[in-house]
């Protein structure tokens, strides 16, 4: 049965990081309750919606199996909002029996009540912006918290009866040294996370670092980020340490014991259907990708006015819905399967691929295993210029 997941983007923080590449804000508590009700009209009114931008909403007929507030820091909204924002969700989808239902927190942002309150509201994951166990790194980066509260964050937690809680890393952090990277990595496991992300740091200009480094100036700590060696060094580190405390890799950043990987992420790497809600929400039916409007301020104005938030639609043809099957489903361990591919799209579609993929495997950047393929653990620092070859290789 085809399945559907739900995203929620609450694009605020307590503090801007200086690595953050994506669009939230530092607000004060009078900006949350306009912008819930603003989700709230969204979440209400979301067949016109589609309807009146030539989107299919059949998808909204399917079974809810995952739901994941991001943003931002979802948890700043507290207890009450949270409520209203499930009861929310649930009025407007069709839920199934076992949800995923994931909240990011940033550490120190949940206490007790939180913790006690989100469990009876259905949470049952929790994804940790730890980024770093090591204070000065946390400091530099523009973080809140320090170590001490990741730690104190997951106990808690745990105590509240949470199984399922995730740990996010990042390489390439300023100061970061092989000793420190070390520390943290061991730090995390320690904690006993279901879930670990590693994520290498991105030198682009979407973030107030990145736009530093490439500058070559000196302010948020920019003389002080490691280089891609380093960060490549470390990202291999990560592997192995990780696979020898029992957390397989089902992903190129994501780790999980068995039986723990995100179902939601599994969508987007598997082409499965999701819908986003919240300024700059991104959804994908299979067929179409749209999203809506990224600042809070528009997203809003235009609820208020009784239209459709929906800023971009595309349709994709169908050699970009093969692009995509290969370029994100190669991204997970297990890769992916041409066969059912060609059941999809047509054997004659996917036979211009198959040179590209012969030659890859020639040269050992791709392997074919049980009908699959997939590309090798020590191809993955390199997936963007395979996968560039790869695709491009699809229109020779």
């Amino acid at each position: 049965m085809q399945t559907l997941g739900v995203y929620v983007q609450v694009p605020f923080c307590a503090s801007k990081c200086s690595f953050c590449n994506f669009s939230s804000q530092v607000a004060p508590a009078s900006a949350f309750d306009a912008y819930l009700t603003a989700l709230e009209r969204e979440a209400r009114n979301l067949r016109p919606s589609y309807e009146s931008k030539g989107i299919p909403p059949a998808l909204l007929d399917f079974p809810v199996d995952s739901v994941y507030w991001g943003g931002g820091t979802p948890s700043l909204l507290g207890a009450e909002r949270l409520r209203r924002l499930a009861e929310t969700l649930r009025a407007a989808f069709r839920w199934g029996g076992a949800v995923e239902f994931t909240v990011e927190v940033s550490p120190g942002s949940a206490d007790d009540a939180w913790l006690s309150a989100s469990r009876a509201l259905g949470v049952n994951r929790l994804s940790l912006g730890a980024q770093s166990f090591d204070d000065r790194e946390l400091r530099a980066a523009g973080r809140l918290h320090r170590a001490t509260a990741t730690q104190e964050q997951v106990l808690r937690a745990q105590r509240a009866g949470f199984a399922n809680i995730s740990l996010d890393l990042i390489a390439g952090l300023p100061y970061q040294t092989e000793a420190s990277w070390r520390h943290s990595l061991r730090q995390a496991v320690a904690l006993e996370p279901e879930h670990i992300s590693v994520y290498l740091f991105e030198i682009d200009e979407k973030s107030r670092l990145g736009q530093e480094v490439l500058r070559h100036g000196e302010r948020y700590h920019a003389r002080a980020v490691p280089d891609e060696e380093f960060m490549a060094q470390a990202y291999e580190e990560a592997q192995q340490w990780l696979a020898a405390h029992g957390y397989e890799p089902y992903e190129f950043s994501n780790f999980a014991r068995p039986g723990y990987a995100s179902r939601h992420n599994r969508k987007y790497w598997q082409l499965d259907p999701y819908v986003g809600l919240g300024a700059g929400a991104h959804s994908f039916d299979g067929e179409r990708r749209w999203s809506n409007e990224a600042s809070v301020e528009d997203y809003q104005r235009k609820l208020a006015r009784g239209e459709s938030p929906i800023a971009q639609r595309r349709q994709l043809g169908t050699d970009e819905q093969i692009e995509e099957f290969f370029f994100l489903g190669l991204r997970q361990r297990r890769g992916v399967d041409p066969a059912a591919a060609g059941r999809r799209w047509g054997e004659e579609r996917l036979r211009r691929w198959e040179p590209v993929i012969a030659s890859l495997v020639e040269e050992g950047w791709i392997e074919r295993q049980a009908g699959m393929i997939r590309l090798p653990e020590r191809a993955w620092l390199v997936s963007n210029e395979i996968l560039e070859r790869f695709l491009m290789g699809g229109w020779r």
